[in-house]
């Protein structure tokens, strides 16, 4: 179940969804005609004879334009013309007229909506029903008007008989140019079906018709098909006919997009202003609009109790792992809601605005294009037929295209390839991950950092796994980690061997070359966050192969961790620096080095009694075990003798999960057997200090 929208996010009206609002039933006529004024004079003010803000329905859209200024005119003679309050007969006539014209806004502003426009197309004739309904609705209502108020001066009755008889005899419907491009969809739509690309003029026909001219412009309509996807996703309708007909739009344009424009444009017509820097206020620091987790620009800026903001998603995947402390200030977080800072938001918003940029959509809100519900199931025969064309094509310029076709090329497998599963697979399919694999070698950063991007995402694709290692990529891939040419390449190059690394025969082959585990220690000893966390968690990966441990040792990965564990004590790195040196310690040399390091163990027991992970403990608990496993009865003794140790375990016997409340009776056995082991049998059992903990014994 999906959770309900923040407040001050209200659920947005879907389109040509049409939720007008009947004025009360004891409205006093003067207020219901001030409003119903309000209302006629913004629906008049649209610009019908603009065929750039209306390319659909033009004809349609001017009459009911025209309309509307007609019926405005006739209500300000009405008001003008009173010289006592209208009767309360009028409120019938009155409310039929508000009704009706709320839903003739509606209609328009959807008609309007940039990226709506394909939509608008093969919705035209519904589109154009509902206009009929709505001046339909002004004539009756004119009809039931008091006389007294058509009449309260002659220019009031010459309009509003105007207003009626323009309203019945308006005869509304698709223009021929609409129905003739909804018929080319349709066709081009069975082309696609059977597999044939269709001809380049009669989808540049459809596009101008609906006024998308552009690589940017072609992308409003992915974006907004794909706002819809998601609006019935969260409605629970994730297999009906509109779903089925949305991804295969999708499909087309995505198409369209990929075969028909031949660079990527800026969003901005005003060139200048779209190529200057976002750039935020004077008055407020940079990085205070970054999340303190991700250090990425916050979407959806939410305010914990210490009073710290963060991005929701981070710091709802910190608060889901567990962590009950505020990563910034290590205070523990007294409850757990999250309130929208508005005020931030909002300045992120107007700072993104000023430079020509929308605010995405808030993390918890967002879906991503043809991946509905995480399955390629509502794709119909011609969306797959068009994704298998697109991708192609796309293909193709990966291996015969000039460097700035291939980085357009590269841009649209990384967009495609990084949400939805269907063109995953389909670019694994069309044998994209060897072509992917030589554009790394190319010297263009922008090439390399979306082929790396791109390679990312195949990697989630059992089938694009299989491409990478087949082909020879690791070596590539570990290379890019070395020498990339920007942060993040080098960082999703790290996730491309975590990936991998989940399969235990592709963990032993990235063992085998020699840079591929230093690599990943040297990362975690210098670099940036993203960075050191991806590290860890493809060395964990990798260190479920024995064979790579004794490498990871000898890489210096114990130093380096134990560097990290005292720099981050309560963030989530620690706990990501824990359970790797668990897996390390699962090997006899792994212990040794663990236990070698001066100080770690004791920072260990530490993290264990400060830490409000609870994954954190758990990897915590078993390394102590392991440790004594490995390290013998002087390990045992060592940590017998730490204070703090024994009130951690007991606090997980009581308070922690199955698993970890086995590994603490465990470890509370083994030391009591030590102590019991130790104390010659002649001697009385001592009594216990009171400075000193005791050691109570644990019955499994």
């Amino acid at each position: 179940m999906q959770p309900p929208p923040p407040r001050n996010q209200p659920k947005r009206r879907r389109l040509l969804a049409l939720p007008a609002v009947c004025p009360c039933e004891g409205i006093a006529p003067e207020p219901l005609l001030a409003s119903l004024v309000s209302l006629a004079a913004d629906v008049a003010s649209r610009r019908a004879g603009d065929a750039s803000a209306f390319p659909v329905l033009r004809r349609a859209v001017r009459q009911a334009v025209r309309l509307a200024g007609l019926l405005l005119a006739f209500l300000e003679e009405v008001r003008d013309a009173a010289t006592s309050a209208l009767p309360f007969s009028a409120v019938i006539g009155l409310t039929e007229l508000h009704v009706a014209m709320q839903k003739m806004r509606f209609l328009l502003t959807d008609c309007a909506q940039r990226g709506a426009r394909l939509w608008v197309l093969v919705n035209a004739g519904m589109i154009a029903s509902e206009l009929r309904l709505c001046l339909g609705s002004v004539a009756a209502a004119m009809d039931v008007l008091p006389r007294s108020v058509v009449d309260a001066s002659v220019e009031a009755g010459e309009l509003g008989r105007l207003v009626s008889d323009q309203a019945w005899r308006a005869v509304v419907r698709p223009d021929a140019g609409d129905r003739l491009a909804a018929r080319s969809v349709r066709s081009i739509m069975d082309q696609f079906k059977k597999g044939v690309a269709p001809e380049a003029e009669d989808v540049m026909r459809v596009l101008r018709r609906i006024g998308v001219e552009t690589w940017s412009q072609c992308s409003e309509e992915v974006a907004f098909l794909d706002s819809e996807l998601a609006a019935r996703s969260d409605a629970g309708d994730d297999s009906s006919s509109e779903v089925v007909l949305i991804n295969g739009l999708m499909a087309f344009l995505v198409y369209c997009r990929v075969v028909l424009f031949d660079r990527i444009d800026s969003k901005r017509a005003d060139d200048d202003a779209a190529a200057r820097p976002a750039t935020c206020p004077e008055w407020i620091r940079p990085e205070a609009l970054q999340c303190p987790i991700t250090l990425e620009l916050m979407t959806d800026p939410v305010t914990v109790s210490t009073g710290q903001t963060y991005d929701r998603a981070s710091i709802s995947r910190w608060m889901k792992a567990g962590c009950r402390t505020c990563p910034v200030t290590g205070e523990r977080l007294r409850t757990a809601d999250l309130v929208p800072n508005a005020a931030l938001c909002g300045i992120i918003e107007a700072m993104l605005l000023s430079n020509g940029v929308s605010l995405p959509e808030p993390s918890s809100t967002r879906h991503h294009h043809g991946d509905v519900g995480g399955s390629a199931a509502p794709f119909s025969a011609a969306a797959a037929g068009a994704a298998r064309l697109a991708v192609a094509h796309i293909v193709a310029q990966f291996s015969t295209g000039s460097t700035e076709e291939r980085r357009k090329a590269t841009c649209e497998a990384r967009k495609l390839s990084k949400h939805s599963l269907f063109y995953r697979a389909r670019f694994v399919e069309a044998n994209a991950v060897p072509w992917l694999l030589c554009l790394l070698s190319i010297m263009d950063a922008s090439v390399q950092d979306n082929a790396v991007a791109s390679l990312l995402s195949l990697s989630k694709h059992p089938g694009g796994r299989a491409a990478l290692v087949e082909a020879g990529g690791i070596g590539l891939v570990v290379d890019v980690v070395n020498v990339g040419a920007k942060a993040e390449t080098q960082q999703n190059a790290v996730a491309i061997l975590f990936y991998l690394s989940s399969n235990a025969e592709y963990a032993e082959e990235i063992g085998r070359f020699p840079e591929a585990i230093p690599t990943l220690v040297r990362l975690i000893r210098e670099g940036a966050h993203r960075g050191r966390k991806n590290a860890m968690v493809s060395l964990y990966g990798l260190l479920q192969s024995p064979s790579n441990h004794a490498k990871a040792v000898a890489a210096g990965a114990v130093a380096a961790l134990a560097g990290l564990l005292c720099s981050d004590r309560d963030g989530d790195l620690a706990c990501d620096t824990v359970s790797v040196l668990a897996r390390i310690a699962e090997q006899p040399a792994g212990a040794l080095a663990v236990l070698s390091s001066p100080g770690l163990v004791a920072r260990l027991v530490e993290f264990l009694a400060a830490s409000a992970s609870r994954s954190g403990k758990d990897h915590c608990v078993g390394l102590l075990v392991l440790l004594c496993r490995h390290g013998g009865e002087k390990v045992v003794a060592l940590l017998g003798g730490m204070r703090g140790l024994m009130g951690s375990l007991h606090s997980l016997v009581a308070d922690g999960s199955p698993t970890t409340n086995k590994k603490a009776r465990s470890l509370i056995n083994v030391i009591h057997r030590h102590y019991e082991l130790s104390r010659p049998s002649s001697l009385p059992a001592p009594v216990p200090d009171a400075g000193r903990e005791r050691i109570v014994r644990v019955v499994l």
